[in-house]
């Protein structure tokens, strides 16, 4: 498994993936059915912190293997993946987390984030798909550039997906909840 991890997270520096990226789990994939790594002069106006890498993986002076994006946000394979074919969706913009991003840059990845999960079932024979957001320090995010994590998941595949439930789920009290929802309203 370590040799096909190796081939998704290698790039040519003019591709966004290496060629070809194939595992028992599906077809290959190609730089040209995966197109080029952005570069900023493919990106206008978007700002960008020079000392984030995931602004320098939208710059492309960051290597990465590059899926799919849209006007506003790309997709590329998670270098520490905790599923096979765990993916992480970025705006192009820089956004430090889910409060900072703009609606039309949250909704840019979210539906980018949902064409990622759609190839997962189909490409990728993904049983589920868990999608995540780390919000804040207190909530395990390490890259302060908004993001998702794009999780596919094998059901009785531990080879492919070895991760639970980061929780228990226990029943709530009614009570408490009716008392929390009234401060969120």
């Amino acid at each position: 498994m370590s040799d096909v991890v190796d081939r998704l997270t290698t790039t040519r520096p003019d591709r966004a993936v290496a060629e070809p990226v194939c595992g028992p789990w599906g077809p290959c994939l190609t730089a040209d059915r995966v197109g080029p790594i952005s570069t900023a002069s493919t990106v206008p106006s978007m700002t960008a912190d020079r000392d984030c890498v995931f602004c320098g993986i939208v710059a492309g002076t960051v290597p990465s293997a590059t899926i799919a994006r849209n006007e506003r946000a790309v997709a590329f394979m998670d270098i520490n993946p905790v599923t096979v074919g765990h993916v992480l969706v970025v705006p192009l913009r820089h956004s430090r987390d889910l409060i900072d991003i703009t609606g039309e840059d949250l909704a840019a990845s979210i539906a980018l984030a949902q064409r990622v999960a759609e190839r997962a079932k189909d490409r990728l024979a993904a049983d589920g798909v868990n999608l995540l957001n780390c919000s804040g320090e207190a909530a395990w995010q390490s890259v302060f550039h908004f993001h998702l994590h794009v999780i596919p998941r094998y059901k009785n595949q531990p080879g492919r997906d070895a991760i639970g439930l980061p929780w228990t789920p226990v029943p709530g009290l009614p009570d408490e909840i009716r008392s929390i929802a009234t401060l969120l309203t």
